[in-house]
């Protein structure tokens, strides 16, 4: 089995980092530099933000947060959110990003992951999926979850992979903040049907659900944010408990 990733996720609004459940009901939780410094000191492997600024000055200000970021942790960190254009990835790359993940704007022009593979490689490109499950069909998701679109999960993934996306970021919608654990079969799906990494996001609530997984649902690695957030699993814990049970971790 390859070595798995923790990897923290920081949703960043106005340089703070806010967390809800189902992507609504927002709260502040800390300061996105200093909790970025703090997972990359306790081991985290990777980190991601998501800038959900909505105003120009805020995506404007999410840059320059960018080569904050970059200038004080020493592992990677892809970052992503209102990128619509080669322009904006380009930005925040050149601005110390070590990958961008892109999803409403690859969904309306799927062109975009093509664009930034062939002039940074697809190392440095992740197609991130929000999908939900409307009667037992995947559908991928645009604008944080508030606009279905025609693209299905398992299909959009494979022509992302096509493209030139190194990664796939999944968050299943149905169970993102709710720590009722991940859809494994889904997950497991996925992988089967990719060559590429596959991140599992939105569920975590403990440690034997990021274990599943792993291992179930042949996930590369898991995201999460509430039990890292407010210190439920820290992660030396959760790294040693999944060595505990044979899982081998980066």
């Amino acid at each position: 089995m390859v070595a798995k990733s923790i990897i923290p996720c920081l949703d960043v609004k106005d340089g703070q980092v806010v967390k809800g459940i189902n992507f609504v009901g927002l709260k502040e939780v800390g300061d996105a530099v200093e909790m970025g410094r703090k997972y990359s000191l306790e081991g985290a492997d990777e980190l991601v933000y998501l800038d959900i600024s909505a105003s120009f000055e805020g995506r404007r200000t999410f840059v320059d947060l960018v080569g904050r970021i970059a200038a004080c942790i020493n592992i990677p960190f892809t970052v992503g959110g209102g990128i619509s254009t080669y322009e904006d990835a380009a930005r925040l790359l050149d601005n110390g990003a070590d990958k961008i993940s892109v999803n409403s704007a690859a969904i309306a022009h799927p062109e975009l992951i093509s664009q930034i593979a062939r002039q940074y490689g697809s190392q440095f490109v992740v197609c991130a999926i929000d999908a939900k499950n409307i009667d037992g069909r995947w559908v991928a998701t645009t604008h944080g979850g508030r606009n279905l679109s025609d693209k299905e999960l398992y299909s959009w993934a494979l022509e992302a992979q096509e493209r030139g996306a190194g990664e796939i970021l999944f968050t299943s919608m149905d169970h993102d903040g709710t720590k009722a654990g991940y859809p494994c079969e889904v997950y497991a799906k996925l992988c089967d049907s990719l060559r590429i990494p596959v991140i599992a996001s939105g569920g975590a609530g403990t440690i034997e659900h990021i274990a599943e997984v792993l291992t179930k649902g042949k996930a590369d690695a898991a995201l999460a944010a509430s039990i890292f957030h407010y210190g439920e699993i820290p992660i030396p814990v959760l790294k040693e408990a999944l060595r505990k049970q044979d899982i081998p971790i980066r």
